[in-house]
């Protein structure tokens, strides 16, 4: 098992981040919520890690708290949700924001995440409030997104924050319409525009 990958921050091409260790580039998934706060190319990065091995591929998902990672494992341990839905519903809403939407019994915001339909989302809500509602409910409270400005970025950012919600779970389309709804004149970074277009589609969950 590997627990901990600490080394230099190479590359970043959303959901996936490459860490060089003693000149070993490890390939690592990481859910939105981590990749805003990851530093900058270049610089030294500690992430926690959780180690999957399928017959056909060997997969390292990475986080910066620890918080995250209980979550990720104890999601992937529910019925019908997989790593790959575990990283979306995490890209989403951090731990705390989870212990929030369990608290309320909010199924409505985890069916606006993609690739969450109402049974998944209910499976969970039961599953999880089982499996890990006494540690999730120790979280403090997370206040309310603020508003958002919009942002702009090149086309190769678009391409690249479209590409990284696709991965994420949103069909192509829905993927487009959210990265065009928040660009403006001002260029950003394709990472900020993911937060950004995430933030947008937030408000479906209130609805």
């Amino acid at each position: 098992m590997i627990g901990i990958i600490r080394g230099t921050l190479i590359a970043k091409q959303p959901p996936d981040v490459v860490v060089d260790v003693a000149g070993v580039g490890y390939e690592i998934q990481v859910p939105m919520t981590t990749l805003f706060d990851l530093p900058g190319l270049g610089e030294e990065v500690t992430l926690l890690t959780h180690f999957v091995v399928r017959e056909d591929a060997q997969l390292l998902y990475g986080f910066l708290a620890q918080e995250e990672r209980r979550l990720f494992r104890e999601l992937i341990k529910v019925s019908g949700v997989g790593p790959k839905l575990a990283l979306a519903l995490l890209s989403g809403m951090d731990a705390r924001a989870f212990s929030q939407c369990l608290q309320r019994d909010d199924v409505s915001a985890l069916v606006a995440l993609p690739g969450v339909g109402r049974k998944t989302a209910e499976r969970l809500l039961v599953e999880m409030r089982d499996k890990a509602g006494k540690w999730l409910e120790e979280l403090a409270p997370v206040a309310a997104n603020p508003q958002v400005a919009v942002a702009a970025v090149s086309v190769d950012f678009r391409a690249e924050a479209e590409q990284a919600l696709v991965a994420l779970g949103y069909k192509l389309p829905e993927a487009a319409r959210l990265v065009s709804s928040v660009e403006s004149d001002e260029g950003e970074s394709s990472e900020e525009l993911i937060r950004r277009a995430l933030k947008a589609a937030a408000p479906r969950a209130t609805r």
